[in-house]
């Protein structure tokens, strides 16, 4: 009996508006379950629009119009009586900006797990420590699980953030420049964690750093808004090699090369 593997997005025709401006549109994309994604481009092409459609986080948006079709698994997460919070812990999220609560490093990963009813402290313990252990962070602070997140350094606070992410379960997570405000210790830490989590869960990576979306992701998407007159869209998508070695499209190449962006 052949596996099946969930986490597995495809992406019909999608565009986004805000108000009577079209950000991003005719999108159409698979993204393969258990593999990295990376999204790259110049700023303003998009990438962060179209992450943000994958779950439904453009809702926070009131002027926000998402149209096309965008399933998980098959299902539209668009359809009436999706629900958003269901959604958002089967796809977690973590942001350019490590924004851990604050509390305590404990209470940041049971946070989750107690919205979707979890209640003994012997399963909340082993969620927080399983959740730390991917983060490639248990190491680092299971001696001081009480102590306030906000003391961690920035490293670790966006380490911590992505265990939060993990502890409810998710079949994706998506991250958007998480190591943009990161030194290279600490991004080569997050790095090795993202390549260890896809055996798992698909991820999906918004980055400016062309290196880094050479080391860690399997397919990337190239984005691009050619004016400010015209909406973002998707140039090309193919594996990582092919697309850093042999690309099809020369707006793709010329922006490798760094000739523009």
């Amino acid at each position: 009996m052949v596996e099946e593997l969930s986490g597995t997005f495809e992406l019909e025709d999608v565009s986004v508006a805000y108000g009577k401006e079209i950000a991003v549109e005719h999108i159409d994309m698979m993204i393969e379950p258990r593999s990295v994604l990376a999204l790259i481009g110049p700023s303003g092409c998009g990438k962060s629009t179209l992450l943000r459609c994958l779950n439904r986080m453009n809702d926070e948006f009131g002027s926000a119009r998402v149209t096309g079709r965008i399933l998980l698994d098959g299902q539209d997460i668009y359809e009436n009586g999706y629900s958003p919070v269901e959604l958002r812990m089967r796809v977690g999220q973590v942001f350019q900006k490590a924004n851990p609560f604050p509390m305590s490093i404990y209470e940041n990963i049971a946070y989750g797990p107690r919205t979707q009813g979890v209640r003994k402290k012997e399963e909340l313990d082993s969620i927080v420590e399983d959740s730390l252990r991917r983060a490639a962070l248990w190491d680092e602070v299971k001696s001081s699980l009480k102590k306030n997140a906000l003391q961690l350094s920035g490293g670790q606070q966006q380490r911590l953030c992505i265990a939060r992410a993990l502890a409810t379960s998710p079949e994706v997570l998506l991250m958007d420049e998480p190591c943009s405000a990161l030194d290279p210790i600490s991004t080569e830490m997050i790095e090795s964690t993202i390549l260890e989590l896809k055996k798992n869960i698909t991820i999906v990576i918004v980055t400016h750093s062309m290196h880094q979306a050479a080391r860690v992701s399997d397919r990337t998407a190239f984005m691009l808004r050619e004016s400010m007159e015209r909406p973002a869209g998707l140039v090309e998508i193919a594996p990582t090699v092919q697309l850093f070695s042999k690309p099809l499209d020369p707006r793709t190449e010329s922006y490798i090369t760094g000739r523009f962006g």
